[in-house]
């Protein structure tokens, strides 16, 4: 069967034996450290590791299904349930020993994300979320951020690994900064999206992130009442991805829309 909520419990059980494995693997150290789209895209055979762990996994429990992760890409099978994996978000903090880094999670049944579970491996703190089920953190459901005054918001972002879309990123920011209450950078993507489902954050945005960075989180916090979308009418992709409560979103979009965040390298 394809229900949500029987695929979030899979889903829940191989992120949290991937998240032990990554957190296992960092307490022995970091090793064998290599590089992808840049000398800052780090990725450690941890990396590895934890998405061969929970590919195979998936394997044993739902042979027919797809999978598409960010070490090893997208498995060839034709099927209407997808898992989208980032078996490490935060791989830079997981190298510096930062305890802000996830296993991400997510199911897709016929193209649309209906489960998701983001695991801190660092914490041991979940985020769980079934399309039309709520969010939630444990036993608590979550709800967003009640601001209503983007003057009054905390809000999270990232940036890429190239120097020169970092440089236009770091244009957009100077350009909201004085706008906003402040600015936090975490350097988990799936992470900062569970923080505004659960209103540590106000709002978040950020240009490059795949599906795999957001799918989960993204459902986290739609269903804790955040609007996740892109600029102009985009969905959420690696042009950008807008993630605030309706009465913020809306300022907020537009001051990014303004600003170009979408454009740049």
């Amino acid at each position: 069967m394809d229900q949500p909520a029987e695929l979030l419990a899979l889903a829940v059980s191989v992120a949290r034996s991937a998240a032990a494995l990554a957190a296992g693997m960092r307490a022995r150290g970091v090793d064998a450290v290599a590089t992808k789209s840049t000398a800052t895209d780090v990725v450690t055979a941890a990396d590895r590791a934890v998405e061969r762990h929970v590919r195979e996994a998936l394997l044993v429990a739902r042979p027919d299904d797809a999978v598409l992760g960010e070490e090893f890409g997208a498995t060839p099978e034709r099927s209407r349930v997808r898992w989208i994996l980032d078996p490490i978000d935060g791989t830079v903090n997981y190298l510096y020993d930062l305890p802000q880094y996830a296993v991400s999670l997510a199911a897709e049944v016929d193209g649309q994300v209906v489960a998701g579970v983001v695991v801190n491996a660092a914490t041991g703190k979940e985020w769980t979320a079934v399309r039309g089920g709520g969010a939630w953190s444990g036993d608590r459901r979550l709800t967003c951020s009640g601001e209503t005054d983007l003057g009054q918001a905390l809000v999270g972002t990232g940036f890429g690994y190239a120097a020169e879309r970092r440089l236009h990123q770091a244009r957009v920011l100077a350009g909201l900064i004085g706008h906003v209450r402040d600015v936090r950078r975490f350097g988990a993507a799936s992470i900062d999206l569970c923080l505004v489902a659960e209103g540590a954050l106000d709002a978040y945005y950020e240009k490059g992130l795949n599906a795999w960075d957001h799918a989960a989180g993204g459902l986290v916090a739609a269903e804790a009442g955040v609007l996740v979308t892109g600029l102009n009418g985009a969905p959420p992709g690696p042009a950008m991805v807008v993630a605030a409560p309706p009465a913020l979103h809306g300022p907020l979009h537009d001051r990014l829309a303004e600003l170009d965040a979408a454009g740049g390298p």
